[in-house]
């Protein structure tokens, strides 16, 4: 007995000694892994958005928490190599930015918490079972596709009423892209419009879409949300306005010249995916963590490409938007 009673206490000053273990020894800091669509200079400001609410909400970059980050710039293709590597070094909670993203990291691991960021229509995509009960290892924000594009038709509408034929940009590599389709051609139905496809896989095709845009006739462009088209907005908002097209999308375009920017109030969103990487981080379940629903959306209005397209922008239109660049 005096034999095991020694032992005891050799192995417990052991215990009490091990790293980690040691009286006032801080935690190990939680892993979080980070899938991205884009690249980390056009992420930016949404990944501060994200860093803020995590702050807020208590968690210390490099003493709490840890981020590993994982970009695909632009290549969905090199989303699954990605996911692996990420899950290879069993994180704590799992980010994945869109659709994409989201089931890349779903096919890498089926156990470690995923939070997503702004999936298109997550039911339907079948990453969750409900909005209510995700029912496995994901949760996060989604948006509604036929939502989505009824708004930004209704915006593009009520700026450029003449606009009944109109033509969508496309990236036929996007998985989402049928999904963006079929909810645009709905969405038209309502504001009476007809929708033509223009599809453009790689940047040195964008020419060559806008090129068939002017021959057939359509009276503006609306531009499918892809890292690709965020990534040279720029050249896709001289070609519309080469095309005497008034263009609506994402707000980058808008930013770099296109006529309107509409997309959801993303730095809200990626703030409020900290909640969610919180209440993982806290031994919450994404089964049964209700995913959420994006309903606000940001509407940016440019003077100068509207100057530029001999256009007048109606003042109740300019009243409601969020942003305009003179």
């Amino acid at each position: 007995m005096i034999a095991r009673r020694r032992l005891l206490a050799v192995l417990g000053a052991g215990v009490l000694s091990a790293p980690g273990v040691a009286r006032g020894q801080p935690s190990k800091p939680a892993r979080i892994a980070f899938l991205g669509l884009g690249t980390a200079e056009n992420t930016a400001s949404r990944l501060d958005a994200l860093r803020g609410g995590l702050r807020d909400l208590g968690h210390v970059e490099g003493k709490t928490i840890v981020l590993e980050y994982r970009w695909a710039e632009g290549s969905a293709a090199r989303l699954p190599d990605l996911a692996d590597e990420l899950a290879e070094l069993e994180p704590a909670v799992f980010v994945s930015h869109g659709t994409a993203g989201t089931r890349a990291a779903k096919r890498a691991t089926a156990s470690i918490p995923i939070v997503m960021i702004a999936a298109l229509d997550a039911v339907g995509a079948r990453l969750i079972a409900s909005m209510a009960r995700p029912g496995g290892n994901i949760t996060g924000t989604t948006l509604f596709s036929l939502e989505t594009s009824a708004h930004r038709l209704e915006v593009l509408k009520d700026t450029v009423p003449r606009v009944a034929q109109l033509g969508l940009l496309l990236n036929p590599e996007n998985r989402e892209t049928e999904i963006v389709r079929q909810a645009t051609d709905l969405a038209a139905q309502t504001v009476k419009m007809d929708v033509q496809g223009f599809e453009a896989r790689t940047p040195e095709r964008l020419e060559g879409a806008f090129a068939a845009m002017g021959r057939s006739g359509v009276q503006a462009v609306a531009v499918q949300a892809d890292p690709i088209f965020d990534a040279h907005a720029g050249s896709i908002a001289q070609l519309a306005v080469r095309q005497r097209l008034p263009s609506i999308g994402n707000r980058a375009l808008a930013q770099a010249g296109g006529l309107i920017g509409h997309e959801m109030d993303t730095l809200e969103v990626w703030r409020r995916t900290a909640y969610f990487v919180d209440k993982v981080l806290k031994g919450g379940r994404p089964a049964e963590m209700p995913a959420e629903r994006i309903q606000k959306f940001v509407v940016v209005m440019n003077l100068k490409t509207a100057k530029a397209l001999r256009m007048t922008i109606p003042p109740l239109v300019l009243a409601r938007a969020d942003e305009v660049i003179r």
